[in-house]
């Protein structure tokens, strides 16, 4: 899930349909909505944002400090006009990365993907057992063939590699894949992807590599 910081309700609200049209959760926030909700939002919400764009608002570089204090997850400024003292303001105060508007949400997701593989803890792929997951997008690999999954099953994918050795609940998977503001979607269809998914991977594997205990959430085994 993405997080856009800006003053222009339709600013936010514009980026939040362009986002959805890719498949990627998002949800806007005013910065006054943005500075108490980051201050007091539940440490397994604030995990599931995967990266903040910081857009129109007054006192710009206050909020990387804020955020930095709860995340890492990156931070992009994004400028309505050219402005190098501007620019040169926004990394100090600790952005990752600054882009003029406009810009394409494409633009803005690889750019999140760079931020995020030059960061020790994220690498392009990782590989468990024959399975080789991508995080960029491309399908999973298995024994070196493709592996087509649907955009949910792979994103769930993705996130059990990233937190393998960890049991995660179904509420931490279904804020990733989903957001924690969309109440359209019921918290249980993260059950349905995950039982299309373990079909899916018994079928090439032959065995179960996804751990579920009830209650307590599903876990990535290492694949033999």
């Amino acid at each position: 899930m993405l997080v856009i910081i800006d003053e222009r309700e339709i600013v936010t609200s514009g980026y939040t349909c362009r986002f959805g049209s890719e498949g990627v959760s998002s949800a806007g926030f005013c910065p006054e909505e943005f500075r108490e909700w980051v201050t007091t939002v539940a440490d397994a919400d604030l995990n599931a944002v995967e990266a903040f764009l910081l857009g129109d608002c007054r006192d710009r570089q206050v909020y990387p400090k804020l955020i930095r204090e709860r995340s890492r997850a990156p931070v992009i400024a994004m400028n309505d006009a050219p402005s190098l003292e501007q620019t040169l303001d926004l990394f100090a105060a600790g952005v990752d990365d600054v882009v003029r508007k406009p810009v394409h949400v494409r633009e803005i997701l690889a750019r999140v993907g760079a931020i995020k593989r030059r960061r020790e803890y994220e690498q392009e792929s990782a590989a468990v057992g024959d399975l080789r997951v991508f995080f960029d997008g491309r399908d999973p690999e298995l024994k070196g063939a493709v592996l087509p999954l649907p955009r949910r099953e792979r994103r769930i994918l993705e996130y059990l590699v990233n937190n393998r050795g960890r049991r995660v609940s179904k509420a931490q998977i279904f804020n990733s894949i989903y957001g924690i503001f969309d109440e359209n979607v019921e918290e249980n269809v993260v059950e349905s992807h995950i039982s299309k998914l373990r079909k899916k991977l018994r079928r090439q594997l032959g065995y179960d590599p996804i751990n579920s205990v009830r209650y307590l959430g599903y876990r990535l085994d290492d694949c033999v």
